[in-house]
């Protein structure tokens, strides 16, 4: 089992959202390290400093959730993979073609779905319905 997921659920689980409960006892159960992509380390590093520039959560708090997703990264808890950024936008491109128009996709959202297809998963975390039905379209399991 590869498991890869995307920045909502990766933002509930080292960030604090609504869903930070259930990726938490998602992970709690995890015998297996969760695949990320370089845009997956981008967005959710942005996303938690984003969050501190907009009031959601008071001043150092960033850091400190920043420090914690590092530490998981050292552990091995995620692994960031490596894979070759035209490969994953040629894929993006496929998954658009095939899905946008009938499914109204975001950008980001393909290019997470594909990345996981290029590293090979075969289960995909998210807490995005739409992104949801992208990933088992094609064919991924989402467990959550």
């Amino acid at each position: 089992m590869v498991i890869a997921s995307d920045t909502s659920f990766l933002f509930a689980l080292y960030g604090n959202d609504c869903h930070t409960p259930t990726a938490t006892d998602w992970i709690s159960d995890a015998t297996s390290p969760i695949q990320i992509s370089v845009f997956n380390d981008f967005e959710l590093r942005n996303a938690l400093r984003f969050s501190e520039f907009s009031k959601r959560v008071v001043p150092g708090t960033s850091s400190r959730h920043l420090l914690l997703f590092e530490d998981a990264i050292t552990a091995g808890r995620l692994v960031i993979s490596k894979s070759i950024l035209s490969a994953i936008v040629t894929e993006a491109n496929r998954l658009s073609t095939n899905h946008t128009l009938t499914g109204g996709h975001r950008g980001f959202d393909i290019l997470h779905v594909a990345a996981a297809k290029m590293i090979g998963a075969t289960h995909f975390l998210t807490f995005d319905v739409n992104q949801r039905k992208l990933a088992e379209n094609e064919g991924l399991v989402v467990p959550i």
